[in-house]
């Protein structure tokens, strides 16, 4: 398989952090986000963001920027609809999702999920806190399901991928997830850089 696509969730409100795109804070002498594009993009194809609101406070990182095609914000599941959406217009066949706000995640994310996707190309990862659900490889083939479960009011993503069958890829330290929720987590990102 060539090496997937790249899709970096960002489409949340960020209400513990009192709104605004968290990984648009700033970690060190960049931002969250351009640590999580540091060590995403070599792993990738191409990245594309789920972000929602005006794409043009992003336009600086000349990305794709997609937006939820589902309303009401109904969470993470609906910017791996618009990633499997972009990829399949652009005749690709997996995704690899991240969250903006982990900007510590594995250099070797995309190498181990494929391994634990098996033949259906489908994963997610784990840690010993246990599933790290915004982190997997999709399938496109995903999509027309994923958008019906959507629809059917399923917002869990380990909802979904149990009943499709994903694998799961282990990664032995909590830290490469550690995700910066609150002024707290962003303070203690700080001192861990």
């Amino acid at each position: 398989m060539i090496a997937p696509l790249g899709l970096i969730l960002m489409g949340g409100q960020a209400t513990r952090m009192g709104g605004g795109d968290k990984g648009l804070l700033c970690l060190g002498d960049t931002t969250i986000l351009a640590h999580v594009l540091d060590r995403l993009a070599p792993q990738t194809d191409r990245i594309a963001l789920n972000a929602n609101g005006d794409p043009a406070r992003l336009a600086h990182l000349n990305l794709p920027i997609l937006p939820d095609s589902i309303p009401d914000h109904p969470g993470p599941l609906a910017g791996v609809l618009a990633g499997l959406d972009w990829a399949a217009s652009q005749c690709a066949t997996h995704i690899v999702t991240a969250a903006a706000d982990t900007p510590f995640l594995p250099c070797d994310l995309v190498p181990q999920l494929l391994l634990a996707g098996g033949d259906a190309g489908f994963s997610l990862a784990a840690s010993p806190g246990g599933r790290q659900p915004t982190f997997g490889l999709w399938p496109v083939s995903l999509r027309d399901p994923l958008r019906q479960a959507l629809h059917d009011g399923l917002r869990k993503i380990v909802q979904f991928t149990r009943a499709h069958g994903a694998g799961k890829a282990n990664f032995p330290d909590d830290t490469a997830f550690f995700n910066v929720n609150t002024p707290d987590d962003l303070t203690a990102a700080k001192a861990m850089l």
